[in-house]
């Protein structure tokens, strides 16, 4: 009996010992949808569902070395970029998609972190933000975030959005083909998925408030958008059925300990 072998994502993110997030949540998410997860681990965390206590980040070499092993083995579908802690780190995953062109790329801008705890740890996340806009986000064929951490950043100043009507439009400007924003403002008390084209298309999708104390949002979609990539859907019909996916897998989500509560990747259809 000849087995098939199934699309293959490759996986840039942190291990979440928790299982909540990062490589080992995105390797269930890529499995229940009929997909196989490559990992190239950014960090390795110590942390439960309360929060996050410790990250070590890896070192840029290490992290090249990881992809490039894997990427000239086997034929990679698609990439999911995840958490990245260094503008260093950021520009290794913008070498290799450079180098993999072809190959869909979907990034998630957001992850959680460490909350900073003086000016310098400030500066270096505001960095790692601006590597991975000017050097991730132009290889980027789909970029997932939510609306408040998009909306804060811009009153931060750490998106410039030039003549861009928006945000959203600017992270289009700066290179993504498509950008996908969760729980955008459409009109007063209403709130949608909005993807962005290339040809400045949107397509107002529905959106559902997570549960509260919820451990991800943005991650479950974005790796579920690189599975339904890797199987050769269009960029709408794969977004609308990764939503689909991630609403299912929130609604269900679980308490397992005293923080917040784990997306069901093993429950939903």
């Amino acid at each position: 009996m000849t087995s098939v072998t199934p699309p293959l994502i490759l996986i840039f993110g942190p291990v979440d010992p928790s299982g909540a997030d990062g490589l080992p949540a995105d390797a269930v998410t890529s499995a229940r949808l009929g997909c196989h997860g490559l990992a190239a681990a950014t960090a390795l965390t110590v942390q439960d569902t309360a929060g996050i206590e410790d990250i070590q980040p890896i070192s840029p070499e290490l992290l090249d070395d990881q992809a490039r092993c894997l990427l000239e083995d086997m034929p990679v579908h698609a990439i999911k970029v995840g958490g990245l802690y260094s503008a260093e780190t950021a520009s290794v995953v913008a070498q290799v998609a450079a180098d993999y062109s072809q190959v869909p790329l979907v990034l998630h801008l957001g992850q959680r972190g460490l909350l900073s705890q003086d000016v310098a740890a400030e500066d270096d996340a505001q960095d790692l933000l601006a590597a991975t806009l000017e050097l991730v986000l132009p290889q980027t064929d789909l970029v997932v975030v939510e609306h408040l951490r998009l909306a804060q950043w811009h009153a931060d100043g750490e998106i410039n959005i030039g003549d861009a009507p928006s945000p959203m439009h600017a992270l289009v400007a700066g290179g993504a083909q498509w950008a996908l924003v969760l729980g955008a403002p459409v009109r007063p008390g209403h709130n949608a998925n909005v993807l962005l084209g290339p040809e400045g298309q949107t397509v107002t999708l529905p959106w559902q408030a997570p549960p509260e104390r919820n451990a991800d949002t943005g991650g479950v979609a974005a790796t579920a958008a690189a599975a339904m990539l890797a199987q050769g859907l269009d960029m709408p019909k794969a977004v609308e059925q990764a939503l689909h996916h991630a609403d299912q897998t929130l609604a269900t989500a679980f308490l397992a300990g005293m923080g917040r509560r784990i997306p069901n990747r093993i429950g939903t259809p």
